[in-house]
């Protein structure tokens, strides 16, 4: 850390929406200096050119990574798209503390990773270093951390309900079923066909059908759980909508549990959780209540077929399910409270 005691971070990959969300969080932090911000195509720009809501600040102009100099920093963010950061991060000096909020380290098995993203890994010898930033479940871990793998936003809406569920056993790992739902900032700030007005507007549909690439992530995190492998049920859908994410996740009981069973055990497990909340029996989180925040709403409700129950988890896809939980590991790194610069209530309507 700087002498002065506020960090010097570095942003790369500002001019999207994680990025974004990066200045707008830190940008309040007291104990934080943004000190870089790069781009691609909008490098030259400044970021009021490319975000008028955040024109107002004191920020330096948009570069490109390799007019960067690493000296007067202490931490990057890499806001970069999948397949692009691991070659960036191999390159970055090794006084740097790195979160990367890409899938390009999230998996631990780089065969898995060439499996599901169509390449080979391109900084293996660094993925063996790298700690999955999952803040409530491996704080320990990220604390000392150099390289932290920020989980994905669908990852983290299911792993927090079922994590502490599997590990006491009360549910079957072998039946889960999670139907997730997105707004449309998930797909990043690029122009795609899929993410046209037109497209997306007055509908909801699946994508990545059997296929997509969080469910290895979520496999991951669900099997070192268990001590054993685990293979979920996962579809995403889009709706139209800017921000949030919901995940119905269905699950059987394990002989003898009830509903109430596993409500203790979520509550138990996240007592004191500055951002993560248990409701009351009855209530249904929706994504409203953790707009613009670093919040987690879980809800468990009995299903109608004997034996199972449903969890309901929301969060807001661009905050605890990017840049938000980035800002917390962050904070953990660095040796400071958790919830500087996260401290803002959600937005309602």
């Amino acid at each position: 850390m700087a002498k002065s005691n506020r960090l010097r971070v570095a942003i790369l990959g500002a001019s999207g929406y994680t990025g974004a969300e990066l200045v707008r969080l830190l940008a309040r932090h007291p104990q934080v200096e943004i000190r870089m911000l790069t781009a691609d195509r909008q490098a030259g720009k400044p970021l009021a050119e490319v975000f008028p809501h955040l024109g107002h600040l004191p920020l330096p102009a948009l570069i490109k990574i390799e007019e960067a100099d690493w000296s007067g920093i202490d931490l990057v963010f890499c806001a970069l798209p999948h397949g692009t950061t691991q070659e960036v991060i191999a390159k970055l000096p090794r006084h740097l503390k790195i979160v990367d909020l890409s899938a390009d380290f999230r998996l631990a098995d780089v065969a898995s990773y060439a499996e599901w993203y169509g390449h080979a890994h391109r900084a293996p010898q660094l993925q063996g270093e790298a700690v999955y930033g999952l803040t409530e479940i491996k704080r320990k871990d990220i604390a000392p951390a150099r390289l932290v793998a920020n989980p994905g936003c669908y990852p983290t809406s299911a792993q927090l309900p079922l994590i502490p569920l599997i590990e006491a056993q009360q549910i079957d790992s072998g039946d889960i079923i999670i139907d997730a739902k997105s707004g449309v900032s998930g797909a990043g700030r690029d122009a795609k066909l899929g993410s046209l007005y037109a497209e997306v507007t007055e509908g909801i549909h699946a994508y990545g059908v059997a296929s997509h690439r969080h469910a290895p992530e979520i496999e991951q995190g669900l099997s070192e759980a268990a001590g054993k492998p685990i293979v979920v049920n996962f579809t995403p859908h889009l709706m139209p909508m800017s921000r949030g994410i919901l995940s119905s996740i269905y699950v059987r009981l394990a002989d003898g549990t009830t509903v109430d069973d596993l409500r203790r055990t979520l509550e138990a497990r996240y007592r004191g959780e500055p951002f993560v909340r248990v409701l009351p029996a009855g209530q249904s989180p929706q994504t409203r209540h953790v707009r613009g925040s670093n919040h987690c709403l879980i809800g468990l409700f009995a299903d109608r077929m004997p034996g199972r129950a449903i969890l309901l988890s929301v969060i807001d896809n661009l905050v605890k399910g990017a840049s938000g939980q980035a800002v917390q590991n962050m904070n953990l790194m660095a040796g400071l409270p958790e919830t500087t610069g996260l401290e803002q209530e959600p937005m309602f309507p």
